[in-house]
């Protein structure tokens, strides 16, 4: 090939700044901000849950069209999601979230400060972005028991205003453990024994989780993500009835009818700290997380 042709070629090749791309040193520094707390952020705490909700709200501000808290009562005591709206001129929507809160005592790197983070890192990247649909980034309070599958729900309460508002929903991706990754072999399980033998038994693969029925959107950002290679990614499609496919926030979204998928590494099938104290920051691989990350940027800004 000639020098000029390269050059030709080189010119026309889409060239990514940083800020298209998710960055390890960014990660870890949102990980140790959301895991710090003197008490677990869990619906106990709520002054820690507070100061969680606090630093999302601070980052988000800094990159969306807007930022907002959707506060809700339970109990006497006040709790609330955090949303950055990107592409607010948009009347089509896609949601990304992801809970913020931890079961019991405990840091919840992995469950679910990662997830978290993703979404951090997704306002930054989107910062700009020309987009085809409204993305709404939402982290979640009380996903965790003794709320889980309780209209008490962060989700719960999203999803139902959504619907209540008619908004034109194409979509939900949910972020669930984003981070743990183990490339030994007998290091992955399964609700039902005999999928190992097609997904394999090591655990260094993410995996988008879809109901039977999922709906054109899950269908469409499957694929893409899936074929974008960015890091090994399997395929789930199951029964709702399946133990674990509606295993976090994505379950309200298919209450109220619109299509959602999950984005995980497994949670408790892979994850032995899964609601353990041992669910600690350098468990985490943050290199492959970073690309779980990318592919899902990439895949958001380029559905048609």
């Amino acid at each position: 090939m000639s020098k000029f042709l390269c050059i030709i070629l080189l010119a026309l090749t889409p060239v990514l700044s940083i800020a298209n791309q998710s960055d390890t040193i960014i990660i870890k520094k949102h990980l140790k901000e959301i895991t710090k707390t003197e008490k677990a952020r869990n619906y106990k705490n709520l002054e820690s849950l507070n100061a969680a909700a606090s630093y999302i709200y601070k980052e988000f501000t800094q990159f969306a069209d807007s930022t907002y808290y959707q506060k809700y009562d339970v109990e006497g005591k006040e709790y609330k999601n955090v949303i950055a709206v990107f592409g607010s001129n948009n009347k089509r929507t896609i949601v990304v979230g992801a809970h913020y809160d931890v079961c019991g005592d405990q840091e919840g790197a992995d469950d679910n400060a990662s997830g978290t983070v993703g979404l951090l890192e997704l306002a930054r990247m989107l910062k700009g972005e020309q987009l085809k649909y409204r993305i709404e980034l939402v982290a979640y309070t009380l996903e965790e028991p003794p709320f889980f599958r309780s209209e008490f729900m962060g989700s719960y309460i999203h999803a139902k205003s959504l619907k209540e508002s008619n908004r034109d929903v194409f979509g939900m991706v949910c972020l669930e453990m984003i981070g743990y990754f183990d490339s030994n072999k007998k290091t992955q399980d399964y609700p039902i024994g005999l999928l190992s033998w097609f997904y394999g038994n090591t655990g260094d693969y993410i995996t988008v989780v879809n109901k039977f029925g999922r709906g054109k959107f899950s269908s469409i950002f499957s694929s893409k993500f899936k074929k974008l290679a960015t890091i090994k990614t399997k395929m789930f499609n199951g029964p709702k009835s399946l133990q674990g496919i509606d295993f976090s926030d994505h379950l309200n979204y298919w209450h109220f009818g619109f299509s959602a998928l999950m984005i995980t590494d497994t949670a408790f099938y892979r994850n032995k700290n899964y609601h353990e104290k041992t669910d600690q920051m350098h468990t985490l691989d943050i290199t492959k997380m970073a690309k779980v990350i990318d592919s899902v940027y990439f895949t958001l800004t380029r559905l048609n």
